[in-house]
């Protein structure tokens, strides 16, 4: 256990297709004082994989199980909509947080994420400043303040 009475073994997951953004998205969380490991996966099908322990994620040690996950909506082979309702209407994965981080502000894709029991819906930050700024109020509120379900992954 840590300060947050979280364990340890457990990490944020981000699941974004973006090679670029996902390098910004570290970069921020480092700079910011994340004391959590993050974990990536590119699209959905790696998400739902790496939730449900399929394949090269049933490595706990390599791959603990998340947290939270960060999601990106636009993402290839199953998009980020898509994982969101198989998380969401799974009955081990339905309590697991899940928070939006995408580039959209299309009115449907935030009415829709909530509708599927997205926790949050968060406009991607435009500037490197301001993703540090996210990282430091995602961190505080969701990992200080909020409580978390334990989810046996």
């Amino acid at each position: 256990m840590n300060k947050t009475g979280l364990s340890d073994k457990k990490c944020i997951l981000i699941a974004d297709d973006d090679v670029d953004d996902r390098e910004m998205i570290k970069a921020a969380f480092d700079e910011s004082g994340l004391v959590y490991p993050l974990c990536f996966v590119e699209n959905g099908e790696e998400l739902v994989q790496f939730l449900k322990r399929k394949g090269k994620y049933a490595d706990d040690l390599k791959y603990p199980f998340p947290h939270i996950v960060l999601l990106d909506l636009n993402m290839p082979k199953k998009d980020g909509r898509e994982a969101l309702k198989e998380i969401k209407t799974d009955s081990e994965l339905r309590t697991l947080p899940v928070v939006v981080l995408t580039t959209s502000t299309e009115e449907n894709d935030i009415l829709k994420s909530y509708e599927l029991g997205v926790n949050s819906y968060v406009i991607k930050p435009v500037t490197y400043k301001g993703l540090v700024e996210f990282t430091k109020v995602f961190q505080r509120y969701w990992l200080h303040i909020s409580e978390l379900p334990y989810i046996n992954g």
